[in-house]
């Protein structure tokens, strides 16, 4: 099981508790967004751009060899930044084993929070409802609208699919 978070204390524990062969990877994107928030706007294409190396690096070895040249470059202007990335480290590498066509479909939980919040605003907006029945309607109904916007296809799914395929489902069996 691959399981994609950010900033939620004990849900790597509380997942691995139950699953303990799932893979717990932090949200990239929101990785990076949380840095920046420590960096003024001239700096931040720059910070930016260094970073990009860390996570897009072939293997974990390069990965820390490019946080250690980050560190030494922005440590002495911006050192939270490098104390993120390296108190998250463990958070961070599991998605370096995998190729790129895989990287590009996992790094974020954007889509995962989009569908949340498209729930969260049908639900609300009903208030109260008859019984539960009436709660997995109405969240069926809206998934069958959400999935209507999902046009943004990843480029090379089929090697991703035969990828998750070899690494996941063939390891159940």
């Amino acid at each position: 099981m691959y399981c994609l978070r950010y900033g939620l204390k004990g849900f790597s524990e509380a997942i691995n508790s139950v699953f303990p062969q799932t893979i717990v990877q932090l949200c990239i994107v929101h990785m990076v967004k949380n840095s920046l928030n420590y960096v003024p706007w001239q700096d931040r294409k720059r910070v930016a751009a260094d970073l990009r190396e860390i996570y897009t690096a072939a293997n974990e070895k390069i990965a820390e060899i490019a946080l250690e040249v980050f560190k030494k470059k922005w440590d002495p202007k911006y050192p939270t930044i490098g104390q993120i990335w390296t108190r998250n480290w463990m958070g961070i590498i599991p998605f370096l084993v995998f190729p790129d066509y895989i990287r590009k479909a996992i790094y974020t939980t954007n889509t995962i929070e989009a569908v949340n919040r498209q729930i969260r605003k049908i639900i609300k907006s009903k208030g109260c409802f008859p019984n539960d029945e009436a709660v997995f309607k109405l969240v069926f109904l809206c998934l069958q609208n959400a999935q209507k916007r999902w046009t943004m296809p990843i480029r090379h799914w089929k090697l991703a699919l035969n990828q998750f395929s070899i690494l996941f489902i063939l390891h159940l069996i």
